[in-house]
């Protein structure tokens, strides 16, 4: 799909790589911007930048309400970005916070779904479109230390594939982005050298305007799928080797 004029929805798009997206949507020329955020406050924020092609929404992915009302308001949209995410920090076995794999899961796996769902229907009415779901290295390799975000991370990559053989005939792609270490909120606790959020906005604009089904976003991101692929046992065993660090 063109970038140019198009109409995109992006959830989490008050910081991080959302607001990454969000900028670099506006230099590629998009049409109107939707800001997802569950504080509609910082989202209007951002909005103010630009009130001709930027809007607030308010929306938490895992509230089926705030879903359909967005899917509602925002009837345009000709691309979705899934980038809203939760990492709790805890871990799968020894953790004091049981349950917070579950809201991992709600926010980076069925969030994503609900989303998915509520808008396909939307991008296709206006002639197609893209959905692109913001994943992570955590996606492609196990990451012990990182609790129930690697797997959830694992079930929307899985997920992305199987949509995106049922979104095929509606003309509507999905694009699954690999993300590695980037300068955000959520990854203060990596001590790897990072990108920016417009990095990642800009190599996902890429592999949608260029269909590409999954790609590797950053330096960090390219790295993990080599040593997967060369050595996948040794990078098992320092994934490992992070829980005792």
């Amino acid at each position: 799909m063109k970038i140019e004029n198009c109409v995109a929805i992006v959830t989490g798009g008050n910081r991080g790589i959302g607001l990454g997206f969000v900028e670099e949507l506006l230099d590629h020329g998009a049409r109107r911007v939707y800001i997802g955020s569950r504080d509609k406050e910082d989202g209007e924020q951002i909005a103010a930048r630009d009130p001709d092609r930027l809007k607030a929404i308010q929306l938490d992915v895992t509230d089926a309400d705030q879903v359909r009302v967005a899917a509602s308001a925002c009837s345009d949209v000709t691309l979705l970005v899934n980038n809203a995410g939760m990492f709790v920090n805890e871990r799968l076995y020894k953790t004091d916070d049981p349950d917070a794999a579950r809201r991992e899961m709600e926010v980076n796996f069925f969030g994503l779904l609900s989303m998915t769902r509520a808008f396909a229907p939307v991008i296709e009415s206006n002639g197609g479109g893209a959905v692109v779901n913001v994943l992570s290295a955590g996606a492609i390799v196990g990451v012990p230390n990182m609790g129930g975000y690697s797997p959830s991370k694992f079930a929307a990559r899985a997920a992305s594939d199987c949509l995106r053989a049922e979104l095929a005939p509606m003309n509507v792609g999905v694009t699954a982005l690999i993300v590695g270490s980037v300068e955000t909120r959520m990854s203060e606790h990596v001590k790897v050298k990072k990108s920016q959020p417009r990095d990642i906005g800009k190599a996902g604009l890429w592999a949608v305007a260029h269909n590409v089904a999954e790609h590797d976003t950053d330096p960090h991101s390219v790295a993990v799928r080599a040593n997967l692929a060369r050595d996948p046992a040794g990078l098992a065993a320092a994934m490992a080797a992070r829980l005792d660090a």
